[in-house]
């Protein structure tokens, strides 16, 4: 078995060639790598709830949400908690462990991190793992979101940084890693991935990969996006990314970050059994689960069910944390902007 300690010196032509491997071998190294931290017939289930909708400033070109595109998504002001927490209930019930938040703003307001930190002491106390993303966050309002017991913030870098600007133009790749360090400082947990098909080339998917392996402390959680393509936003009409590279990028996500949970996130919803099947023995171990990813449709509920049941796997249990080892981890067992 391949010996995969954790590195934060990763350079991009190691990274291509992780990339340039033959299929076979890279998914035979990836899946070794995760059984190696993980059990690897267990996946993390998380639910995200987009509770205020809409009429973001930002110009990702990518998101539905952003006021200046025409995509048919109506604003929504911030939900109720109450609110919140019936369909955080609904979540525990349909089988989530973790229960995430999202809000379309460019950055929020302290009096709006009142209202979320309230949303997520409620849904903690439905004994849920709690995970927001609400834009960009200054050090006082991630250490008051870390106060309110918040397990996980989400912010994803996106892309590498030298086609980020193809991207996204109203805020800075520096931006981001600020305000990843920022909630790394304040103790919470970091969600951070990004979204490939959106017209990068293999090399840029790898620096992605290398800007996240070599942040100073790999993201708990690393969602990979597939584009979902929404008629009115500029990245609409994109040569869609081969299904095997999509692959590829999971695999070398996981031998780069071996100990993080690697998730199927956006666009699974157009994914077919055997391709989400290729990404769970590569190394995916999370996904979203419910109707919706914000604005764009999710596979649902009873789908992903049956699909478990094919594959012999089982939701992982809430207490899991990233990198713990279980006891029968070698042993075969029949047993959801933004993007996130």
């Amino acid at each position: 078995m391949h010996s995969t300690p954790l590195r934060h010196d990763w350079r991009r032509d190691d990274v291509v060639a992780l990339f340039d491997l033959p299929f076979n071998d890279l998914l035979f190294r990836a899946a070794a790598a995760h059984r190696e931290h993980f059990d690897p017939n267990r996946v993390q289930i998380s639910t995200l709830l987009s509770v205020k909708t809409g009429g973001c400033p930002e110009d990702c070109a990518y998101c539905p949400q952003a006021q200046r595109y025409s995509t048919g998504v109506k604003a929504h002001k911030l939900m109720s908690t109450e609110e919140v927490l019936e369909k955080a209930r609904a979540a525990k019930a349909a089988g989530a462990s973790r229960f995430c938040m999202g809000a379309a703003w460019r950055s929020p307001k302290d009096r709006d991190v009142e209202k979320v930190a309230e949303m997520i002491r409620g849904v903690r106390a439905l004994g849920l793992e709690t995970c927001a993303t609400l834009g960009m966050l200054s050090e006082p309002q991630a250490q008051a979101l870390k106060s309110a017991g918040l397990d996980y913030y989400n912010h994803n870098l996106d892309t590498a940084p030298e086609f980020y600007g193809e991207v996204i133009r109203t805020r800075e790749y520096q931006d981001r890693l600020d305000t990843l360090e920022h909630v790394r400082n304040s103790g919470m947990k970091t969600c951070c991935g990004g979204i490939v098909g959106m017209g990068e080339s293999r090399e840029q998917r790898a620096g992605l990969l290398q800007t996240l392996a070599n942040l100073p402390e790999h993201p708990q959680s690393v969602p990979i996006n597939r584009l979902v393509q929404v008629d009115g936003t500029p990245l609409a009409g994109t040569v869609e990314l081969d299904p095997f590279e999509f692959v590829r990028t999971i695999a070398v996500a996981r031998l780069l970050m071996p100990q993080s949970m690697v998730r199927l996130s956006a666009g699974r919803e157009t994914m077919s059994d055997e391709l989400q099947a290729l990404c769970f023995l590569a190394g995916a171990n999370s996904i979203f689960h419910g109707e919706k990813l914000l604005t764009t449709a999710n596979p649902e509920a009873e789908k992903d069910r049956a699909l478990f049941a094919r594959l012999g796997l089982e939701p992982m249990p809430v207490a899991h944390e990233p990198g713990t080892v279980h006891a029968d981890i070698c042993t075969p067992t029949a047993p959801v902007e933004r993007a996130a």
